[in-house]
Parts: C-alpha cells; structure tokens; sequence
C-alpha cells in the first residue's frame, strides 16, 4: 500500500483517480476547491481548499509519497484572454507546490499535462515526444513552464517527476458546466435532448482517451522505474467531430441535430499521439473502443442526469 495525494481530486480526472486508487486498496488524500462527487469516495481523506493557499496544499501532502498534480485552474480560452491570471493561479501556486515537495520528501510528482497545447500546430502524426514544444494557447504555454520546473526540482533537489502528457480524456463524473470535454457536453445536450454545438466545420481531429485507461497509465507512471520523464497517453486513434457525431448516432439508433458555430483560433487541425513510448516502457496500452467509451459514458450521464446532478 502507499500514500497517494491527489491535488484535483475533486475534478472529472481526479475523482476517477481516487476510486481507482481506492479500490486498489491504497491510502489516498484528496484535495479540492469543491468536492461535488465525495459520496463515492468512500475510505478518502477529502480536504477543500484553494491550490493558492501553500499551508491547506501542505496539509494536504504531508503524509504522501507520491503526488499527483491535476490540477488546472483555466481552459485554452479562459488563459489567452487573461494570461496573468493563469500564471497566478496554475504556474506560481505549482512552484511553490514543488517547493514544499522538495522540502518535505515526496517521493515522485505525477505531472498531467496536456498532449491536446503542448505541441502546437505540428507537420506529422502522429506526435511523438521528442517533437517540437511550439503551444499556440497561452494554456499550452504554462504548461510547458511546469514541465520545464519540474526537471529544474530535480536537477537542483533532486525532486523525481513523470509528466503524463494526455490526449483528451472523457468518460463518467467529467461535467460540461467546467467548460471542458467536448464529449461531456454533447452527451449532456443528447440526455437535454438539446442540439449538439461544434465549434468549426466538425473536421477538427482529436485523439480521445476513455478515462479508465487514463487511470491505468498514471497509476503505471507512478511506479515507473525507467529514465524517461515524458510519456504521451492517448488511443493514438483521431477522431474528428463530425465522427464522434455519426458513432453517437449510431449508438442512439437516431440522427442528432447539430449547430455549427464560427471556428475558434485555439484549436490546432489535428491532434492524435504517439503511444509507443508508454506501451513499452510502462507496458500500458488503451483498452476501449470509442464506441464502448461513448456507451459507458451516456450511461453514466443519464443515470445522473435521473438523479438531478447536473453533469
């Protein structure tokens, strides 16, 4: 058994991350802004508190070995129209996180970033590691800067790290109303029976991971003993909107109605990762389809919607 933090942990990300954790039988703190999903952490310490507050984020990891960073306080949007606020509330309160890692004796910090920014706008798929870091979102950017801390913590104080670069994750308890994961808000939109909403012409292509397996490729990069320090985690498969749309349809059995809106300038054309480097040195590999994922994840959303939690 270890001792896992998971800062974030009240998010889509980290609430699936504690339950799996859990259920493996391991110590586990959550830490949060909100809770909104406690009931089905049973076993978890849940602490609320705001990532800014360094004292509430070291009560909250003072007893882990290792420390899982999910947090993320903006979108791609939200951090190009306000840049300084997404340096104050993702980059410095990650500084000072590292800081107090270094200084208390954590063993290893797992890093989520984010494989959908950190590359930008690339001349060949699928993207492997090793391509160029050229982000076109002041999201990707910050990004960036933690990965670029976390290797200065461990040079300088030999702070050890992994950094998940994920593709876009989607599945049960991840809710549209955080203004994130285009597959939650159609499935909340099939459920409202409202229309569909794509940003674009719908040919945008991205690499979509079912969170189950996300879950499998952190828990492996915790335990990781090899040199690398940098691991894509996708399906390595593309899928364009206007795919996602006709395997829905398919699912449902109905055609869906969808509203096509202008195109926005934060989106890259396409984006699918190389996984490779995670099959062979995590041995980690997707194991559901896309339209497995989808039928579990509208499952899930009705089930809640029934309750009256908004998803």
């Amino acid at each position: 058994m270890s001792r896992f933090a998971v800062l974030g942990g009240g998010g889509f990300l980290g609430v699936n991350l504690c339950r799996f954790l859990l259920q493996a039988g391991h110590e586990v703190t959550s830490f949060g802004r909100s809770m909104p999903f406690q009931r089905v952490l049973a076993g978890c310490e849940c602490i609320e508190g705001d990532y800014r507050d360094q004292a509430a984020v070291g009560r909250a990891i003072h007893r882990a070995d290792v420390v899982f960073h999910l947090i993320s306080d903006s979108t791609p949007q939200a951090a190009n129209a306000d840049m300084v606020m997404d340096i104050e509330n993702n980059l410095v309160p990650t500084v000072s996180l590292l800081k107090t890692c270094a200084e208390t004796g954590i063993r290893r910090v797992i890093f989520i970033s984010s494989g959908g920014t950190v590359y930008g706008r690339v001349q060949s798929i699928p993207i492997h590691e090793d391509a160029p870091i050229e982000p076109i979102t002041a999201y990707g950017v910050t990004k960036v800067s933690i990965e670029k801390y976390l290797a200065i913590f461990e040079y300088l104080h030999g702070l050890d790290y992994r950094v998940v670069r994920l593709a876009n994750p989607y599945g049960p308890f991840q809710r549209s109303a955080k203004g994130q994961g285009v597959i939650a808000a159609f499935v909340e939109r099939i459920v409202d029976n409202r229309p569909l909403e794509i940003w674009g012409d719908g040919n945008v292509v991205r690499d979509y991971i079912f969170v189950d397996d996300a879950m499998e490729a952190l828990v492996a990069a915790a335990n990781d003993t090899s040199s690398h320090r940098v691991f894509n985690v996708g399906s390595g498969i593309g899928h364009s909107l206007n795919d996602l749309v006709r395997e829905l349809e398919s699912l449902l059995g109905r055609p869906l109605k969808v509203a096509y809106r202008q195109g926005r300038p934060v989106d890259v054309p396409v984006n699918v990762l190389a996984i490779q480097r995670a099959r062979d040195v995590l041995g980690w590999a997707p194991r559901t389809d896309m339209r497995q994922g989808l039928e579990a994840t509208l499952g899930w959303a009705s089930s809640w919607m029934a309750q009256g939690v908004t998803v």
